[in-house]
């Protein structure tokens, strides 16, 4: 039998990637202790593409019993994107039986101290990470990323981002010392002297409510960042989500029970269909922290009513991109067109407007009218997705049939520039798959505001006439504080017009990415050096990751002493 690590164990094991990463994030650089390309694991106890597959496929048709408390039903029902049933059953919680039993460990978890979590979060993201291809095989069929996507985005990127989570967790939860020695002179008197101890602590029980196209991805940090500061986390997933979550709930359970500590700390909330779980814990008294990706419908209503609770959202925006100028014509097409394709468009942070000049752009390549830009760029996708198999593997599947609809819906909105096609998966016969379409829209045109103005969600892209550079930066700014912003680009060659795009997006919080021509896309975020939103227009009320993201999980209380 294999002995439990101690905490000290735990701390000696992780301590020197926890340093690594509090360096990167104070640095920025690029850093990563997680390898992104799938022939690097198979050694030291981590799983290797066959093995990891024949896991995957070892959990199909089976019961996931996490041995939680409160279990009353079994629950389940995921359809891959891809068209096969997963068939995988998971506890269905009786939340008056579960929620007390998850505060029960707090005290211990709370008193064991900031290192001591910081280490066992990472030994659990360690864990998973032995596990990248398994859990790839998991996103791929909840999310219906392409595998390439899966394995990276749902693998070393995710794991990636709840290690930043825990850095700054830390990094926070330190900045104050356990103790202080305090002397007041007093004169003649004796000095005034007090001993203080300062213990960082938990708000309660923390609610992840997971989303269905990035469940690791975008339920890491939140998961993570609040684990570490001492909270116990109920993880609720997206129905059509459930096994990537689930796994990382058996894993983290695993992990605590190992080192000590109550595995009740971390749980699953897996519901029945048409439950709607979500707005039942939302408001539950010890809820006090939740973490939210998703609609802005459901995002501001747990905004307005989950008022016990210190609420972190994702939700919907208009990303944009202004197009003025290039001194990388075929670069710049290159670049949009896997940015508009990769995964579908299903990113939140895909570009869905393209302003540009209706008198043209230009570029190296000598002057570019409106039609000709956008006829480039239809023909830059349709280069890119032309041969089925890279298509497959850049597009992966449509994620529900609601994105399906408005895909179909959008070729109703304006002048087609490109159609989409379907394509077959050899592999997956039923998986739906679709190249994005582009249309034409005129910002002088009334008609057409509200289909730019408002999202749509998929692979669907709006290339817009503005009369001007300026009238862009206008509409730039109106789209961003209206309808928010999870990134902005720009193309320009002209210094003063990028200094302009920049004032926008510090004025209305938004980041901005400009000129890439290269292998960075703007839908695409580093962890440890990129923030993933700004938390500063409507798009999120938070940042992945900063100070501010995890320092409101915890509150700091202090025992003062006379000496």
């Amino acid at each position: 039998m294999t002995a439990r690590p101690t905490a000290h164990e735990l701390i000696a094991k992780h301590r020197p990637t926890l340093d690594q990463a509090l360096e990167a994030i104070r640095t920025r650089a690029y850093w990563s202790p997680h390898p992104e390309h799938p022939k690097a694991y198979g050694e030291h106890g981590s799983l290797d593409a066959g093995a990891g597959k024949a896991a995957f496929d070892a959990l199909l048709g089976t019961r996931l019993d996490l041995d939680q408390p409160g279990t009353d039903d079994w629950v389940g029902g995921e359809v891959s994107p891809y068209g096969i049933e997963l068939d995988v059953s998971y506890p269905h919680p009786d939340l008056d039986v579960l929620l007390p039993a998850m505060r029960t460990g707090q005290a211990a978890w709370r008193d064991a101290g900031a290192e001591t979590r910081a280490a066992v979060c990472l030994e659990i993201l360690k864990r998973i990470s032995d596990r990248t291809h398994e859990f790839a095989h998991a996103v791929m069929h909840t999310s219906g990323q392409a595998f390439m996507m899966a394995f990276q985005a749902g693998g070393p990127h995710a794991q990636d981002r709840g290690l930043e989570a825990v850095a700054y967790a830390y990094a926070e939860q330190t900045r104050t010392p356990k103790t202080a020695e305090w002397s007041k002179p007093q004169g003649k008197r004796d000095p005034l002297t007090l001993t203080k101890n300062f213990t960082p602590v938990p708000r309660g029980i923390a609610l992840m409510i997971g989303c269905n196209t990035f469940p690791t991805w975008n339920g890491y940090p939140g998961l993570f960042a609040s684990l570490a500061t001492g909270n116990a986390v109920l993880v609720k997933p997206h129905p059509r989500a459930v096994l990537p979550l689930a796994l990382t709930v058996q894993v983290a359970r695993e992990v605590l029970a190992e080192a000590g500590f109550d595995p009740d700390l971390v749980a699953l909330a897996a519901e029945r269909p048409g439950e709607g779980i979500a707005k039942t814990l939302a408001t539950r008294p010890e809820i006090r922290i939740i973490d939210y990706t998703g609609s802005t419908a459901f995002g501001d209503w747990l905004e307005a009513n989950a008022r016990q609770a210190q609420v972190y959202t994702e939700k919907a925006g208009v990303n944009t991109v202004i197009v003025e100028s290039t001194d990388d014509y075929q670069g710049m097409l290159s670049n949009l067109a896997f940015s508009l394709s990769l995964y579908s468009g299903q990113m939140c942070t895909t570009p869905q407007n393209l302003l540009i000049p209706r008198e043209g752009i230009g570029t190296n390549e000598g002057h570019k009218t409106f039609d000709e830009v956008t006829t480039d760029l239809a023909r830059a996708v349709d280069g890119l997705l032309g041969d089925d198999a890279r298509a497959n593997a850049l597009l992966g599947a449509i994620v529900n049939p609601d994105v399906k609809a408005r895909l179909e819906a959008a070729a109703d909105l304006g002048e087609v520039a490109l159609a989409s096609r379907e394509i077959t998966n050899p592999d997956f016969p039923d998986a739906v798959v679709r190249t994005p379409v582009i249309v034409k829209l005129d910002a002088a045109k009334p008609d057409d505001e509200a289909a730019y103005l408002g999202e749509c969600f998929g692979p669907v892209s709006f290339v817009v006439a503005v009369d001007s550079v300026a009238d862009a930066m206008d509409l730039l700014r109106r789209t961003i504080r209206e309808q928010g912003a999870m990134t902005v680009g720009a193309h320009t060659s002209d210094p003063e017009v990028a200094r302009a795009v920049e004032e926008v997006c510090l004025e209305e919080p938004a980041q901005l990415s400009l000129n890439l021509t290269g292998g960075v896309y703007v839908n695409q975020t580093a962890a440890f050096s990129d923030f993933h939103g700004s938390g500063g227009n409507p798009a999120a009320n938070a940042a992945l990751t900063d100070g501010a993201y995890v320092s409101n999980r915890f509150r700091v209380v202090e025992v003062r002493r006379e000496a």
